[in-house]
């Protein structure tokens, strides 16, 4: 079970959706918290696909080392955290209507003892959730926006 699941209907087609997630160089466009993403493969999209990307929330900033696990084309991107905070991650689209998609992201994550393992997940979860909410808004508007145009 996800420590963390938040979802939101975008008003676009599954397609569009999926377009605008599936290469992972694009997640800044509307992860306010990835200031950048560099891959670290060959590939930019796909299972074997490995990135760094420097994470910031408030004055706390870390290089997430990532690597895509899993990859449904059009349905589920799946990673696997693998720097000072560990875990995974997924996120599900699923077509709610004829030009809108349900899109679900989970994450399981584990931080390190040193600052307060079990307790720093417990603590963190509120405010990450708030901002991956925020960043599934932003994605909303991108993809809406690029629909209607």
């Amino acid at each position: 079970m996800p420590d963390i699941k938040i979802e939101i209907c975008i008003r676009a087609p599954l397609p569009v959706v999926w377009e605008t997630v599936a290469d992972v160089r694009t997640h800044t466009d509307w992860m306010a918290d990835a200031e950048s993403i560099t891959l670290t493969s060959d590939c930019s999209s796909g299972v074997g696909t490995t990135f760094d990307c420097v994470t910031r929330i408030g004055p706390f900033r870390t290089v997430d080392r990532m690597e895509i696990t899993e990859w449904v084309e059009e349905r589920t991107m799946g990673v696997a955290h693998r720097g000072l905070i560990s875990g995974s991650g997924r996120f599900t689209l699923r077509e709610a209507g004829p030009s809108e998609t349900a899109f679900s992201w989970e994450e399981s994550l584990t931080f390190p003892w040193w600052i307060g393992g079990g307790l720093t997940s417990i603590g963190s979860r509120p405010v990450l959730k708030a901002v991956w909410r925020r960043n599934l808004r932003r994605l909303s508007r991108l993809v809406e926006d690029r629909y209607r145009s």
